[in-house]
């Protein structure tokens, strides 16, 4: 059984590497001006993308993402089912998580912050 779900971990995966590439390239060309790398390479990715509707968007964007989604979702539901162990597991997270809800408050405000901090100097650096 673990062959299985390593095997369609893989599978996924792979379905989903041209929609990541994809929204990859959209952030890396606006990170700087499109005649610098890697913003160039970025922008040609976008553009072939662009370029072929029913490929890029339709396929790549669309359907491979709503595989994966759909593969995903009955692959967690069985296994959730089926496994003890892991209902365990997610009930004990849940257990820790709840105990510990203000330091996580904590992290994601100061995370966000050093996120925001980090976008307005690469646009500063940018102007």
């Amino acid at each position: 059984m673990k062959t299985i779900q390593r095997s369609l971990a893989a599978l996924e995966l792979l379905l989903v590497f041209p929609a990541v590439l994809f929204m990859t390239s959209l952030l890396a060309r606006s990170l700087q001006p499109q005649q610098y790398e890697p913003a160039h390479t970025a922008q040609r990715i976008v553009d072939w993308y662009a370029s072929s509707p029913h490929v890029g968007l339709w396929i790549l964007l669309i359907a491979l993402p709503l595989v994966v989604l759909a593969i995903g979702s009955i692959t967690l539901r069985r296994e959730w089912r089926h496994n003890q162990a892991l209902r365990t597991a997610a009930r004990e997270a849940v257990g820790i998580l709840r105990s510990h809800v203000s330091a996580l408050l904590i992290a994601g405000a100061t995370a966000t912050a050093g996120g925001i901090l980090v976008i307005v100097a690469l646009h500063m650096m940018t102007d």
